[in-house]
């Protein structure tokens, strides 16, 4: 009798799933508003801003305060980060002046993106700086008066009525963050074009101390950036290259473990930087669950979700004394609703575990791991130098599915799900080295030039 009752509750158990998960996908599709891509532009420096190894050596051999045990943290944090030699910095770090930056050099680092970016955004899409109805600019940790905004309406000459808003303080996940703002103005404003510009600004928050956690983003950061041109014009949807489908947003600010394992601070001595904390894999392992609990039924084929809640809902049965079945895993495949991913490339070990989440493949992870490699982390425009990389390969074609996935401080966990409106092939800022990747050999050259430092005692004078 047991059994029959453990049966019914399971069925029970397995309908109501059904039919709240077809009444979820029923209201997301009344809900459903554009949101087209029409076109985006990453930012690549020129020449005379990449760091290469030599150049990385001279900045660390530049900071007094560094010893051994520093050293040593640093080779071992620069060669497994996976970042190779082709990465870009800021000119007051290139020109030696990291410990006094100033408000000129803050506004020429963010300045030669925007311009170099939007001009070229301008050229490409045919669209007048004067169509722009929305602008949104997200830099976390430079603010400046007038506003970034300001400055892109002055240079431009934009309406008088252009809608503005500045996002600071959102982190790696600013961009995913400014397109869902985005979205929520289409929603009571019809036929708009809107520009989000994303980037970070590096020169003033370089960390010149000697604090292993405050030093290790200098590491990972690098300069670049993005401008995103966008619309909800149901007429410019045959120009367009992606359309929004759905994109969710996770939070874990409230809990004071998450909420510190990134943020800008200063050391002992007043000196600025940004601080990682040993929570930080924790925290991006909580909202990465989370977002994904939501995303699922959102974005999954009804016959994934069936699966999963049966099989859930078998293996559960079987943990209470029935005979335990063979068969299908009751993890959600994800590849059943996505064909490509596009993972923030935070770091190596942030692909990799991302990647081993969701079952991805190699073919998979090369995306972020060849991004990475290139252009470094630079913060909430990496996900469009990896959709730049896919794009370059020529892997996106028509009705394609792709889930970009990054994280920020706070600390949240952000997706956004899309669909390729036409084959894509432009080879755009990878169109210098997109034959030469993915290369045979990522090892970084980091080891082999500074490795006697491991060898070296207290009582000797590395030099690095």
């Amino acid at each position: 009798m047991e059994d029959h009752v453990r049966i019914i509750f399971v069925l029970l158990l397995f309908v109501f799933s059904l039919v709240f998960l077809l009444w979820n996908k029923l209201v997301e599709k009344w809900r459903g508003e554009a949101c087209y891509i029409l076109e985006y532009e990453c930012y690549k420096p020129t020449d005379d801003r990449k760091l290469d190894t030599e150049l990385c050596g001279d900045l660390i051999r530049r900071n007094k305060t560094l010893g051994l045990e520093e050293y040593k943290f640093l080779l071992k944090a620069i060669v497994s980060s996976g970042i190779g030699e082709e990465t870009y910095g800021p000119r007051n770090i290139i020109e030696g002046r990291e410990n006094t930056p100033s408000i000129k050099d803050s506004l020429i680092e963010v300045e030669e993106f925007f311009y170099d970016t939007l001009d070229k955004l301008f050229a490409k899409s045919n669209v007048s700086p004067k169509d722009i109805d929305i602008l949104v600019v997200t830099i976390s940790i430079f603010v400046t008066s007038p506003s970034l905004t300001a400055r892109i309406i002055n240079r431009y000459k934009m309406r008088e009525d252009v809608q503005v808003l500045n996002l600071s303080g959102m982190g790696c996940s600013a961009s995913l963050i400014s397109i869902d703002l985005v979205r929520n103005i289409f929603k009571v404003r019809k036929n708009r074009l809107a520009i989000v510009v994303t980037t970070e600004c590096i020169g003033p928050n370089w960390y010149s101390g000697n604090v292993k956690s405050m030093i290790l983003t200098n590491c990972l950061f690098r300069s670049g950036g993005c401008a995103i041109l966008l619309s909800n014009n149901p007429s410019l949807k045959h120009k367009a290259m992606f359309e929004l489908k759905c994109l969710v947003r996770t939070h874990l600010g409230a809990s004071d473990e998450a909420y510190e394992c990134c943020q800008q601070q200063e050391d002992e001595l007043g000196r600025p930087g940004i601080h990682l904390g040993k929570n930080l894999p924790k925290a991006a392992t909580g909202a990465f669950i989370k977002n994904l609990t939501e995303l699922g039924p959102k974005i999954l084929p009804l016959r994934e979700l069936i699966r999963y809640v049966l099989v859930s809902n078998l293996r559960r049965y079987t943990k209470n004394g029935a005979p335990k079945q063979s068969g299908s895993s009751s993890s959600v495949n994800f590849k059943t609703g996505v064909d490509h991913f596009c993972l923030h490339p935070d770091g190596k070990a942030v692909i990799e575990a991302v990647g081993k989440s969701l079952g991805l493949s190699e073919y998979d992870l090369e995306l972020g791991r060849m991004t990475l490699h290139r252009f470094g982390n630079t913060s909430a425009s990496c996900l469009w130098y990896v959709l730049a990389y896919m794009e370059a390969k020529k892997r996106l074609k028509k009705g394609d599915m792709i889930l970009m996935i990054s994280f920020g401080s706070g600390f949240k966990c952000n997706s956004y799900h899309r669909e390729v409106l036409r084959d894509l092939d432009g080879a755009n800022v990878w169109e210098d080295c997109i034959a030469s990747y993915p290369p045979s050999n990522l090892t970084n050259p980091f080891m082999e030039k500074y490795s006697w430092v491991n060898e070296a005692t207290s009582e000797e004078n590395t030099g690095y």
